[in-house]
């Protein structure tokens, strides 16, 4: 690389022998890893879309190619605002592959320097994306900057992973676990506390498996106590009051919402001739193609002839369990678990699993709920425009900070602008 913007870097760093000073910068392709300022500030460098992402331990993010990146990648460490080079930290990773149920995944555990006895181990449950998770999520690395150790895998059909993809909940339940005894086998004799963090989509994930790989305690971060019609119907409603519209379109909504889950549930038999009806009868209205959720949209916008004759091949090779009951599962839970939930949350509105939370927890279950305002999916601060789109900024302060505590065995003081519920 030889643009003249790398040459002030370099003059700065000579001695007057002209050779390198022990401690300079030298512009270097970008690694993954964890690049520290001090005992608390740090960022870590990912693989993304784009060249590489960047997060920094107070939740501002980017990409390295962007105008302007406050940082630029060096030989084992990283310059900071043009003029402070954070040195890359020295993690212990582990790389495997495990079976769950003959499909080999690959998985990597991530330790601190100083790992031992006392410090404590996660496993995550994905979100739904359709990307490999090693050198790739940031979510792992802010955790081990917090002194967490970290398992981390490819779901099955992404990444390194074999396998297809899937959204059959209890499939993916049964490869967190797998994970689990992969991680405890690799970390034995340097962890204490052992839990599950879920994330988005796998907040329906870990409480699956969290008997079976015997984790001692939950963190959910922007979950839902939902299963995945209630999600939809709910996603749809906040759509259209985000847009100002009131009661009556959002009860006009419903009535799609209620056709579309005894579509899915059913296999596309039950409501058929229902959709065909509201596609004729509200179709025209100017709130009608708003309609998004998780996934009515789709069929409103497909002819019913159509759907009866193909399905909808892109939903049905997830191979979907449309029974999952969560508020079930979490039933059965007997850790302690935290949620921490963003409250303007689009695509997973937090009312109603904020409501079923605070009835588990009357019922005795050790149950700690957090929000944070301005907060969307991804916990995401954003900037709204005018006609109602957001534009995500960073991740809420205190969020990463809230979710190692909790791993670590306690929460205490302030979590950014959350509060407890």
């Amino acid at each position: 690389m030889t643009s003249s913007f790398l040459w002030p870097f370099l003059a700065v760093s000579l001695t007057a022998t002209g050779a390198p000073a022990p401690d300079a910068f030298s512009p270097a392709p970008c690694e993954t890893g964890i690049f520290r300022q001090d005992q608390k500030g740090f960022v870590a460098i990912t693989k993304g879309g784009k060249g590489y992402s960047y997060t920094f331990s107070d939740g501002t993010v980017g990409n390295t190619q962007d105008a302007g990146a406050p940082v630029a990648c060096g030989k084992g460490a990283v310059l900071v605002s043009g003029k402070e080079r954070w040195p890359k930290v020295a993690l212990a990773e582990s790389n495997t592959r495990f079976e769950s149920n003959g499909v080999m995944l690959a998985g990597r555990l991530m330790e601190a320097p100083g790992a031992g006895k006392d410090t404590p181990l996660v496993v995550y449950a994905h979100g739904s994306e359709g990307s490999g998770w090693i050198d790739r999520a940031r979510d792992p690395y802010q955790m081990v900057g917090r002194g967490v150790s970290v398992f981390v895998y490819d779901k099955r059909g992404t990444g390194l992973s074999e396998g297809e993809y899937t959204q059959n909940f209890p499939r993916l339940a049964d490869d967190l676990v797998a994970a689990s005894r992969e991680a405890k086998r690799l970390a034995q004799g340097r962890y204490g506390r052992f839990g599950l963090m879920g994330v988005s989509q796998g907040g329906w994930i870990a409480p699956l498996a969290q008997a079976r790989a015997k984790a001692e305690f939950l963190g959910i971060g922007y979950g839902l106590v939902l299963d995945i019609t209630e999600q939809d119907a709910a996603q749809v409603v906040k759509e259209l009051r985000d847009r100002g519209y009131g009661d009556d379109v959002i009860a006009k909504a419903r009535t799609m919402t209620d056709i579309t889950a005894r579509l899915v549930k059913s296999g596309y038999k039950d409501g058929l001739d229902d959709l065909s009806g509201v596609q004729q009868r509200f179709g025209k209205e100017p709130w009608f193609a708003l309609i998004k959720g998780g996934y009515t949209g789709v069929f409103l916008g497909m002819p019913v002839d159509a759907l009866r004759k193909n399905g909808i091949p892109q939903f049905d090779k997830l191979d979907i369990d449309w029974s999952l009951d969560p508020l079930q599962v979490l039933s059965q839970v007997t850790v302690p678990q935290l949620w921490a939930l963003a409250e303007d949350d689009r695509q997973a509105p937090p009312a109603v699993t904020v409501e079923r939370l605070t009835a588990l927890r009357s019922q005795g279950q050790a149950i700690s709920v957090y929000l944070f305002p301005q907060a969307d999916h991804g916990m995401r601060s954003y900037d709204q425009a005018s006609d109602g789109t957001r534009k995500p900024t960073i991740i809420t302060p205190g969020f990463y900070d809230l979710m190692a505590d909790w791993a670590k065995g306690g929460v205490h003081g302030t979590y950014g602008r959350a509060y407890r519920k």
